[in-house]
This record gives C-alpha cells, sequence and structure tokens, in this order.
C-alpha cells in the first residue's frame, strides 16, 4: 500500500495510506481534536479537512488559530449569499472575498438593498448557522458548470466559468442544497463560524470594477472569532467614526475639498499653520545632515521613461502637453509623481568623488498621482500631496550604516509625537522589476542584516517581519508601521535601496582608485504624505493636538467686560512668548464661551475675571475637562512656553545646558 509522510510541528513525521483527508490524519492524533479542527495547513497553504492530503508539513488548524479568522470570514460571506437568495429568489451571487476585518458579496437585483433589509438578513445567516450543514466540495467539467449556472439564472456566474483559465479545476462548493463557485477552502460545516458577526452597509459597486458595467449591489460584512473580538472591533469604529479627521478638520477650520479641485487640498489659515508646523519641525530634525533641494514640479516625459516610470506607472501620472496656436512645441510633459529623478539629476551635476559620500539630499516635494475618484478620502487618499522624500547617495560600504541612521531618525521623530508601537518590515524583490538578481541578491542580504539589528538594539521593543514579493519594482525596502491610539496601523515611513536608478541615468562618483564607480541610492521617506501624516496626527489625538502642534493654541477669554483691559495684556505676552493666541471680550456666559471653543479643539483656555485682573492671575482650563488651575501670569506663561515648545527644540536646549554645566 502507498503512503504520504506528513511531518508535524514537533519534527516528528508520519506516514498514513494514500488517500487520507486531513479528517482522517486529525482522527488519528485524538478524536477530540478531530472534532475541534476546521482545516488542515499543508506546507503552510490551508486545506478543506475533507482534501487528500500530501506528503509534507501538516499542521491541524483549530478555530482558534489565527489563521481560521479567515475561513470564518469566508464561510460567512457564503452563508450571507445562501440567506439572500432565500429571502430574495431570483437574486444573482456574483463575487464575494475575504477583505481586511470581514467580507462582501457583490449581487445582481432588480431593487437595490437598503440598510434596513440587513437586519433581517443576518437573521437568516443565524437561522442557516444553526442548521450546521457541512461544506462539500465537488469538481464539476467546464460544460456542466456553465449549463447548471445558465440554467439557475445565474449570468455572472457563467461569466466567472468563462473567465477561469483552460485546464484549472471548477470547485463547487455546498453548504446543505445551496451551492457556489468557489477556490475555498472552507471549514468542515456552517456551524462553526459562530455568530460573531455583524453586517455593515450596503454601497453600489460596479461588476468588476469597470463603470461601463452594470452596477450591483455590494454588502459589506464583519465577523470575528469571539463576540468580544466583535465588540471591540465595533467599539474601534465607533471611536474612529468620532476621531474622522474629515469631520474633525470642518470643526477646527483647518481645510476642505470641493469638486473643482478633486483629489487636492484647500488649506485654510489654520491647517495651514498645522501643516508648516509639522514641515519646520522635520526640516530642523534634518538641519546639518541633509541638504535641501527643490526639482521641477513639471519634466519631460524622456525622464520618466528612462527611470522606469513612465512604463510602470504611466496610467497614474497626470500628462501635460504644450497646445496652440502661438506653439509649436508638441513635447510631452509629466507632473512629477515622485522626487527621484530629479534628486539624481542633482547629485549628477558636477563631479562627485568617493570623499564627498554620503550626499544626502532632502525635499517637501509636491508630487501628484492620480487616483481613482471612490479611492479618495481626505488628507488619507489625494492626488496632490507633499512627501517628506530623501535620497542618499552612498557607497555600497556605507549602505548598512545609512540604513540604521535613517531608521534611528524615523524611530525618534515617531517617538516625539507619541507613536511607540512601530513594526519595522522588510519587503523583498516583486515578481515584476527590473535589474539583475546579483544586485537584489546584494541588496536584500544587507537589509536582513539591518533588519536583525534594529530588532536588537531595541531589545525587542520594535517588532520586525518580512513581507515577500512587496518591494518597489527598482529594489527591496523597509517599511514603518505605527499603531495609534486606538489601535489602528499606518504604514508611514519607507526605506529603499536602489542599485538600478543611478544605472539607469549614469550617475556615477569617482572613487579611491580614480574609477567611475554607480552609488547606492536609498529613497527615504518618515511621514511620507505629509497631508496623510496630519489626518493620522489629527485622528490619533481626536482633535486635541499637542500644544506644540496645535494651530491655536490659546483662547484668553474674559468673564466681565472689566478684565478685557487685562485680557488684551495677557493676549499680547503670550504672543510675544511666541505663543498662537486668540481673544474672546464678547457679551457671552463663558460656559457659552468656552463650549464653543472646546467645538473647535483649543487647547487651553484663560479665564479671566475681576479678580483675576486685580491679582495679575488667571484660570486655565483644558480642553476636555471641567477644571480651572489658578495661577499667577508669570507662572501661567512660563508653563505654557514650556509646553509649546516641540520635542526637539527641547533636546537641543537641554543638550546645551549640560554642555554649559560642564
Amino acid at each position: 500500500m502507498s503512503t504520504v509522510s506528513l511531518t508535524f510541528p514537533d519534527g516528528s513525521v508520519r506516514d498514513y495510506p494514500a488517500g487520507s483527508t486531513g479528517r482522517d490524519v486529525a482522527e488519528a492524533i485524538s478524536k477530540s481534536l478531530a472534532k475541534k479542527a476546521v482545516a488542515i495547513a499543508l506546507d503552510g497553504t490551508l486545506r478543506d479537512l475533507s482534501e487528500p492530503v500530501e506528503t509534507g508539513r501538516i499542521e491541524i488548524v483549530t478555530r482558534e488559530d489565527a489563521r481560521a479568522l479567515e475561513l470564518i470570514r469566508h464561510d460567512a460571506a457564503h452563508v450571507m449569499a445562501e440567506a439572500v437568495q432565500e429571502l430574495w429568489p431570483g437574486t444573482q451571487v456574483t463575487i464575494g472575498p475575504v477583505i481586511e476585518n470581514g467580507f462582501y458579496y457583490d449581487f445582481a437585483k432588480n431593487e437595490p438593498f437598503t440598510p434596513d433589509d440587513l437586519p433581517k438578513i443576518e437573521k437568516r445567516m443565524k437561522e442557516i448557522i444553526q442548521r450546521n450543514k457541512p461544506f462539500t466540495r465537488e469538481v464539476w467539467s467546464r460544460d456542466k458548470a456553465r449549463q447548471v449556472f445558465a440554467d439557475k439564472g445565474e449570468s455572472y456566474k457563467v461569466e466567472l466559468v468563462d473567465a477561469i483559465p483552460e485546464g484549472q479545476d471548477l470547485k463547487i462548493y455546498y453548504q446543505g442544497d445551496w451551492f457556489d463557485l468557489c477556490r475555498g477552502p472552507h471549514m468542515a460545516s456552517t456551524g462553526q463560524i459562530g455568530t460573531a458577526f455583524k453586517l455593515m452597509k450596503v454601497a453600489g459597486a460596479y461588476w468588476r470594477g469597470d463603470s461601463s458595467n452594470p452596477m450591483l449591489t455590494r454588502i459589506y460584512g464583519t465577523a470575528w472569532q469571539s463576540q468580544e473580538d466583535l465588540d471591540r472591533y465595533l467599539t474601534i469604529l465607533a471611536e474612529a467614526e468620532k476621531r474622522d479627521h474629515r469631520r474633525l478638520g470642518r470643526e477646527m477650520d483647518l481645510f476642505h475639498f470641493q469638486e473643482e479641485g478633486p483629489g487636492v487640498v484647500f488649506w485654510h489659515g489654520k491647517g495651514w499653520r498645522m501643516f508648516q508646523t509639522l514641515v519646520s519641525y522635520m526640516r530642523r530634525r534634518l538641519s546639518g545632515t541633509y541638504q535641501e533641494v527643490n526639482a521641477p514640479q513639471v519634466l519631460d516625459k524622456s525622464l520618466w521613461e528612462t527611470s522606469g516610470h513612465w512604463g510602470w506607472y504611466r496610467d497614474n501620472m497626470f500628462k501635460v502637453t504644450v497646445a496652440g496656436d502661438e506653439t509649436d512645441d508638441d513635447r510631452v510633459f509629466a507632473l512629477k509623481p515622485m522626487n527621484c529623478p530629479g534628486h539624481v539629476q542633482i547629485f549628477k551635476h558636477g563631479l562627485k568623488s568617493y570623499r564627498e559620500l554620503p550626499i544626502r539630499l532632502a525635499e517637501f516635494g509636491t508630487v501628484h498621482r492620480y487616483e481613482p475618484s471612490g479611492a479618495l478620502h481626505g488628507l488619507m487618499r489625494v492626488r496632490g500631496f507633499t512627501q517628506d522624500d530623501a535620497h542618499v547617495f552612498c557607497t555600497d560600504e556605507q549602505m548598512a550604516a545609512e540604513c540604521l541612521r535613517i531608521n534611528d531618525l524615523i524611530l525618534s521623530v515617531y517617538q516625539d509625537f507619541g507613536f511607540d508601537e512601530i513594526v519595522v518590515k522588510l519587503s523583498t524583490r516583486p515578481e515584476k522589476r527590473v535589474g539583475s538578481d546579483e544586485l537584489w541578491d546584494r541588496a536584500e542580504s544587507v537589509m536582513m542584516e539591518v533588519l536583525k539589528t534594529i530588532e536588537e538594539q531595541s531589545g525587542g521593543r520594535i517588532k520586525t517581519g518580512i513581507l515577500p514579493g512587496e518591494g518597489a519594482f527598482y529594489g527591496p525596502k523597509f517599511e514603518y508601521t505605527l499603531k495609534d491610539a486606538i489601535g489602528r496601523e499606518w504604514q508611514c515611513g519607507t526605506t529603499q535601496v536602489d542599485f538600478n536608478l543611478p544605472e539607469r541615468f549614469g550617475a556615477f562618483y569617482i572613487d579611491s582608485n580614480s574609477e567611475k564607480t554607480k552609488p547606492v541610492m536609498i529613497h527615504r521617506a518618515i511621514c511620507g504624505s505629509m497631508e496623510r501624516f496630519l489626518g493620522i496626527l489629527i485622528e490619533n489625538f481626536a482633535g486635541h493636538m499637542p500644544l506644540w502642534v496645535s494651530p491655536l493654541q490659546v483662547v484668553v477669554a474674559t468673564i466681565t467686560s472689566e478684565a478685557d483691559a487685562y485680557g488684551e495684556e495677557v493676549a499680547e505676552l503670550l504672543r510675544e512668548a511666541g505663543l498662537t493666541v486668540d481673544t474672546d471680550f464678547r457679551n457671552e456666559k463663558i460656559n457659552y464661551k468656552v463650549r464653543e471653543h472646546s467645538v473647535t479643539k483649543v487647547p487651553v483656555i484663560i479665564v479671566l475675571g475681576k479678580r483675576e485682573a486685580e491679582e495679575r492671575s488667571v484660570n486655565i482650563r483644558r480642553l476636555g475637562s471641567q477644571a480651572q488651575t489658578p495661577m499667577s501670569l508669570d507662572h501661567a506663561i512660563a508653563a505654557l512656553v514650556d509646553e509649546a515648545t516641540p520635542p526637539d527644540l527641547k533636546r537641543k536646549a537641554a543638550a546645551k545646558a549640560a554642555r554649559s554645566a560642564a
């Protein structure tokens, strides 16, 4: 009898009869394990329990396993589709994938679904789950699949069948009598889904994302392994809605968007002040180690052809042509989508010696990239934005040290904004790329060593990982992901090693042997998009910005007109100390004034009455607090100035004081 050899996580190897399924293997270990099992992982790939196994490394996956979450969501999508067709016969089901935090399914129905339909669908889903019907898999011929779905009036499924490449199996999954075309895998039965799910919203979606195709109705849902996980997620969503930077941007009068400029920001005075505070902070952090440069906004397409961007990203670039009766210039230009080709041109201007390296060029450059209108999302996804971009030109021997220097800078910046939970992941070579395998091998080996050093130097505080195939087309990269106040993760900083762009542009330096040598180019961003980073900050702090970031730091409000003159003096002294200050001497009750300024998220309100004017004192009221703290005027000014001093300037002052003391 032929057998298959399976290696278990503990290293043990056991032989099983050929044709044994994952369920057979689980039952051979223990009946209790077989009851808890929902799938297997064979050589890291999830498989149905009912599938025959082949020789390889096997793991029995239970419902508590993190990998089971994707199966729970996948199965929930199928159950939702069954529930819809039971409630509204004749509705066609199309595509229903797992997505981040949940799933969706697109339906073709004469009358679109509404939010009022969601509770009915949820109720029917729970009934189907309670039936606990097994998931079973069949493999059909293409002709059979076409015929069955055509007979059911499922024209979209027929189109999907036709799109499956020849030679691929057509898998059909049943849950009781209901079935669907699906690659799988699925758990053993619908009952294993549980009830920790919720349908979230309905939306319109074009078939296959093409606006020339019919509009379908998409139903989104979320599913989790436990009710506690679901409740936690819904709480985060509710909190995220309160923190939505678009709403807070309106309340704080920071910015707006309008149809005449889709995807670009109209900055208001306070918003631009906050934006410039962020830029000024970053500019100071680079002072002395980077040269700040500025490359042109519009460049001939030949430059982008040389860089490779025209071939790879042309559809995401804004093209510019010169046309009209008064010019014969028919050249094609592009608004720059990134700064790197311009920085290579600056590096190339004039002969460079190895003694000058590393050369670090930084730019707060405005770039433009086409994003579909449906993808635009406030400051988080725009078509025009500012990058805190930099490029380091160095020798091969300097590459690791420069990556570590960049890492230290990135982590320090995030810490200044209160972000302590950071994950650094190395994205390796993608399938479509430029450059030789030898160059990729060299770059990836250096960055792998740097990644180990980052984790070791942090004492394990910084988590690291690998993202296979996620690198840029020209080189591997580090991706820095930070966690905000409500647990959401944001990918912001990047460090990308590039052997290819300098070669494509013919950049070189003169080495110690007087030979022309190609430099290594390291692309670096910390905030990434300054607009997006500001949106992240607004949501992280829920609009309660640190005093040094806030565009309006203090409002001086009086209780009585008898304190107005003193209020003006206090405001002027605060302005002279460098704070941004407004006054509110209106003939309104103080509680009304406090409520109004709290809506616009002013961090500090100084409340003054007749007694404060006589005593030359103040009452400080903090955003979000009902308490008032009495303080002498001089003490208040000193305390607020200290709080409003950016952390980098505080460190600089402390270092200077330490040197003086020594």
